[in-house]
């Protein structure tokens, strides 16, 4: 016959706040790309539109970094 746990033997965490994630400490570039990853994968686009997407939104901020710096 197994023997039964007494009430109270067996040890519950008493510590129920989730962990913090390691992404708050991150950079501001990563959350970023992290959201862009999520937005990508999430809208279900495809790795090509993605890439060719990303190039002009780095054409386009290069440009305006361009602009502010002369």
């Amino acid at each position: 016959m197994p023997k039964l746990n007494k009430p109270g033997s067996q040890k519950v965490p008493t510590n129920t706040a989730a962990p913090a994630s390691s992404l708050d400490d991150a950079a501001d570039e990563v959350k970023l790309a992290v959201d862009l990853i999520y937005l990508f994968e999430s809208s279900k686009i495809e790795v090509e539109v993605a890439l060719a997407a990303i190039e002009i939104v780095k054409a386009d901020l290069m440009s305006k970094q361009g602009k502010l710096a002369g």
